[in-house]
């Protein structure tokens, strides 16, 4: 790789997280959908719409809204980390659980918001995604706030 296509680097720290930040990062929301099959729901951590007295445009925030690969697992389908065959559990066992912290790919899945219930006209939505069980890639073992992606 050159400089003009730097590796993405993944920053965060094992601190505990401050449970006032933690609630509105993922507040109580629910998706509106249960999940078919192998296909787990995860509630994407939100963004804010300010940092500090200084406004983000929309267009960046839509940006990091869209990039966002930290999330919850709200819910898992009946057939989630299972073989699809005989419908027992996979040998290693489940990935994830619901109230996990995970890693979602950037790009794929099913995404949609929702109100959240601290706001008004659609202000700082609760994103939501939805994706087979399989590619949820790590679950997250430091703060899930102290993440943040440099591409």
């Amino acid at each position: 790789m050159s400089e003009k296509d730097p590796i993405p680097t993944i920053e965060g720290d094992d601190s505990v997280p401050d449970p006032d930040q933690l609630a509105w990062a993922f507040p109580d929301v629910k998706p509106g959908q249960a999940p078919f099959g192998g296909r787990v729901i995860v509630q994407l951590r939100r963004i804010k719409k300010t940092s500090g007295r200084i406004i983000i445009v929309d267009e960046t925030k839509e940006n990091e809204k869209w990039n966002n690969m930290i999330g919850k697992v709200v819910a898992l389908g009946p057939l989630a980390f299972k073989n699809r065959d005989t419908m027992q559990p996979w040998t290693e066992g489940a990935w994830a659980e619901v109230g996990d912290f995970v890693r979602v790919p950037r790009w794929g899945g099913d995404r949609w918001d929702r109100p959240a219930p601290d706001t008004k006209d659609g202000e700082d939505p609760v994103l939501f995604m939805t994706l087979n069980d399989h590619e949820l890639i790590a679950r997250i073992t430091d703060n899930p706030l102290s993440f943040k992606t440099f591409v």
